[in-house]
């Protein structure tokens, strides 16, 4: 087997730092032991864009905050979907993680971050939340760590409890959808969402786009 190489180290405000590693044509990034993402197993990453956008209602302009980057995946199956009037706001806490997709992975970016609906703000997820309130937006998606806790730094963990909640559903329009990713079932986090004053209709699919692979979840938590 070819041995993976390690391209590069990028440091995490308030958590350990993230690596990249390449082995051929595929990418991972790593936190420690684990394995956060793999550029193998993108659709479920992709579900998340594109299944949020199908929940949204009918509107030539919609507005969505994605929190973060990773591998672009979610960012480029959104542009997918949505019109030329739509704004995409990508928060991204890691400066490396931008600089490897301009970088070792310019290829699987595709040019989505100089797209002129996206605009890259390197910033916790958790305070362009915080300056959205009044609905700002009509989707809000989270792939910001393996599931509703703060694996990639503690700090995280805010975004999943209670104020955290209630903070996305006061940047989110009538009607607008909270989406998180999640690499398990959490029962607990789906009964929050619910106190939260979310409508919350759970998701399970494979983690890749051909049907294998591990089952992942995704919470498309609708605002009441």
């Amino acid at each position: 087997m070819t041995p993976r190489a390690l391209l590069g180290v990028a440091d995490v405000p308030g958590g350990p730092p993230l690596k990249l590693f390449r082995r051929g044509d595929d990418f991972t990034i790593a936190l420690e032991r684990n394995d956060l993402m793999s550029s193998r197993m993108s659709g479920s990453e992709a579900a998340l864009g594109t299944m949020a956008c199908t929940r949204l209602a009918a509107s030539a302009a919609p507005r969505l905050l994605i929190g973060g980057y990773g591998m672009g995946f979610t960012l480029r199956a959104v542009l997918g979907v949505v019109g030329p009037a739509a704004a995409v706001t990508v928060a991204e806490l890691v400066p490396g993680i931008v600089e490897w997709a301009r970088g070792p992975m310019a290829a699987l970016t595709d040019g989505c971050l100089d797209d002129p609906r996206v605009t890259l703000r390197i910033a916790d997820v958790g305070a362009e939340i915080a300056r959205g309130a009044g609905g700002a937006y009509d989707a809000i998606l989270l792939d910001v760590d393996n599931g509703p806790d703060g694996l990639t730094r503690p700090g995280n963990d805010g975004l999943y409890g209670a104020a955290g909640l209630a903070a996305a559903r006061a940047a989110l329009a009538p009607g607008g959808v909270l989406a998180v990713w999640s690499a398990g079932p959490d029962p607990a986090f789906a009964r929050r969402l619910a106190r939260a004053g979310f409508a919350v209709e759970e998701v399970r699919l494979r983690a890749r786009a051909n049907g294998k692979g591990p089952m992942h979840v995704i919470w498309f938590a609708r605002k009441r």
